[in-house]
């Protein structure tokens, strides 16, 4: 009896441990910036993704889905891909802004957490297929891939404006109300199995190569096509995200 108590803990207990490390990720990546080292602050931020889509996949595994697992990946995402991007682009394109760098920085660790706080107000609402807005990590990616687009094009130090343009613009993604696919039960991704995971693979594989391009191409290529596809169907995709109100919210 005792043994089951203990793999009930251990259950329990590891989705978080990967949920606890996604946040350390964050962390570390703070101090790197700090330190100046911006490809290990941008990277480590990598190994926080992987970890932040791990911790769901063993909870769902697991069946130790909870409302406290939630909240708790919810805060460490806010670490992981709001603080601590929000600090790295900081730290290379803002510090010579003096109030507009500190104000555009902490626009986007602002836009991540009403995201995020959107999220989980409406979770048992969302449409699986598609995400109310960037995800938070997918904006996070888009830092860091400014960011390791520098090592290639150092040029780009010295254009703060377009920094701040392109900080703006993610933060804003990530509170719009643009439909961005999750591909979760994409009828289009189950009929191309194959090619799909061929093509995952091969995107896997050229980011461990260049991932200083790699990680600015891809969130780039998702971002820009979500947009068009929206543009082209915005009619059907208008009531996407309305939802009725609830009775007993009906006169708030």
């Amino acid at each position: 009896m005792s043994d089951i108590k203990d793999a009930k803990k251990l259950a329990f207990f590891l989705p978080n441990t990967f949920t606890a490390l996604n946040m350390a990720c964050g962390f570390t990546s703070v101090i790197f910036s700090w330190q100046g080292l911006f490809y290990y602050a941008s990277m480590i931020l990598v190994l926080g993704a992987i970890f932040d889509m791990v911790d769901g996949r063993v909870a769902r595994l697991t069946g130790t889905q909870s409302p406290f697992g939630e909240q708790f990946d919810s805060l460490s995402d806010v670490v992981s891909f709001g603080f601590a991007p929000a600090i790295l682009v900081y730290s290379v394109f803002f510090t010579e802004l003096g109030r507009l760098g500190l104000i555009v920085s902490f626009l986007f660790l602002l836009c991540g957490a009403l995201r995020l706080a959107r999220f989980n107000a409406n979770i048992t609402k969302t449409d699986p297929n598609f995400f109310q807005g960037l995800p938070i990590p997918g904006a996070a990616f888009a830092l860091v891939g400014l960011v390791l687009m520098t090592l290639t094009i150092p040029q780009l130090r010295y254009l703060p404006g377009v920094a701040v343009a392109y900080t703006v613009l993610y933060a804003l993604l990530m509170i719009s109300n643009i439909p961005f696919p999750s591909f979760k039960k994409s009828e289009w991704v189950k009929k191309r199995k194959k090619r799909v995971l061929a093509l995952i693979f091969l995107c896997i594989a050229l980011t461990f190569i260049y991932e200083e391009v790699m990680i600015f191409a891809l969130i780039t290529i998702y971002v820009v096509g979500s947009i068009i596809y929206f543009l082209r169907t915005r009619k059907q995709a208008d009531d996407v995200f309305e939802w009725e109100n609830d009775k007993d919210h009906d006169e708030d």
